[in-house]
């Protein structure tokens, strides 16, 4: 198999007031917000556009479940449908069913500590 992670797809966190925190970030920062939060844009080794979210959500989300965690990691990952094979082979445990979408592929599974991650295959073309 080829690389598993390639990358740091996105960073969601649990908030009290997702607007009230996205307006201090912008403000203190200087971060360009959204309604989701922040689209951070890289070009890889490649020179191919990828980008890194960064995302409050409401304190009583139900994304993260099972997850009790304030926060959730994407890793943009090569290959998703192969990965998730893998790692249930490993014994990883995997979080549900992985969905398509026309911005990529997500997959979810949790760790020893019990941090929900989600796995993305991006297509990074669907933004720009």
């Amino acid at each position: 198999m080829k690389k598993r992670v390639t990358g740091l797809g996105g960073f969601f966190f649990r908030s009290k007031d997702p607007n009230a925190i996205k307006n201090w970030y912008n403000k203190h920062l200087g971060l360009e917000t959204d309604q989701y939060g922040s689209t951070f844009w890289w070009k890889n080794e490649k020179g191919e556009d990828c980008s890194t979210q960064w995302s409050p959500m409401n304190s009583d989300t139900e994304y993260f479940k099972p997850s009790e965690k304030q926060f959730m990691m994407n890793f943009r990952v090569e290959n998703l449908e192969e990965l998730l094979k893998v790692l249930k082979q490993e014994g990883v445990q995997i979080v549900g069913e992985m969905e398509t979408y026309d911005y990529g592929k997500f997959g979810w599974i949790l760790d020893p500590e019990g941090n929900k991650i989600e796995l993305w295959e991006p297509n990074d073309k669907a933004f720009l």
